[in-house]
């Protein structure tokens, strides 16, 4: 981190197949919130082994927010969590974890924004303001075709900054 001046780790618990709770990882998360990094893991649903047998051997259990990301914001208070991705088809997890930990995030990118769920619209328009962030997840959703449909979501005009720069800003230290 220090060495290649890295702003946080990323973890992939589907395409790495562990739950995010599992106590093996634990003292990765220890050092990251020792040294004051942010954690992203992904969540919900993984594009990768869609339509092939058995789904590539990729198992969407591991994306589940509850128990395994709120388990992980329970024990690790201090530890910024960012959950990658709107967690479909556990939506409503995913909301419940974000309002109840204060250390837990959302990151939109992976979905283009007409396919973001109208229930994680809604809450970042309102209680999860200050807890969302813009990402396009290149190459898969281009940077462009990400914002204009962004500008069409029914968010209000004054809480689109904070999603798209100022809200991460304040995660990152920037």
């Amino acid at each position: 981190m220090k060495d290649l001046g890295l702003r946080g780790l990323k973890l992939h618990p589907i395409h790495q197949a562990f739950f995010p709770n599992d106590e093996r990882i634990y003292p990765l998360y220890e050092k990251c919130q020792a040294l004051g990094i942010p954690l992203l893991m992904h969540s919900g649903y993984a594009a990768a082994g869609v339509g092939m047998p058995g789904g590539g051997g990729f198992k969407l259990k591991y994306g589940r927010p509850i128990p395994g990301f709120d388990d992980v914001a329970a024990d690790f208070p201090d530890l910024t969590i960012i959950m990658a991705h709107p967690a479909w088809p556990w939506i409503e997890e995913q909301i419940a974890v974000a309002l109840h930990k204060p250390n837990v995030y959302l990151y939109l990118s992976g979905w283009a924004p007409k396919y973001i769920p109208k229930e994680l619209v809604r809450e970042a328009d309102t209680r999860l303001r200050d807890k969302v962030l813009f990402g396009s997840d290149f190459p898969y959703v281009s940077a462009n075709r990400w914002l204009l449909e962004f500008a069409d979501l029914p968010i209000r005009d004054e809480l689109r900054p904070k999603i798209l720069l100022e809200n991460a800003r304040g995660i990152l230290g920037l």
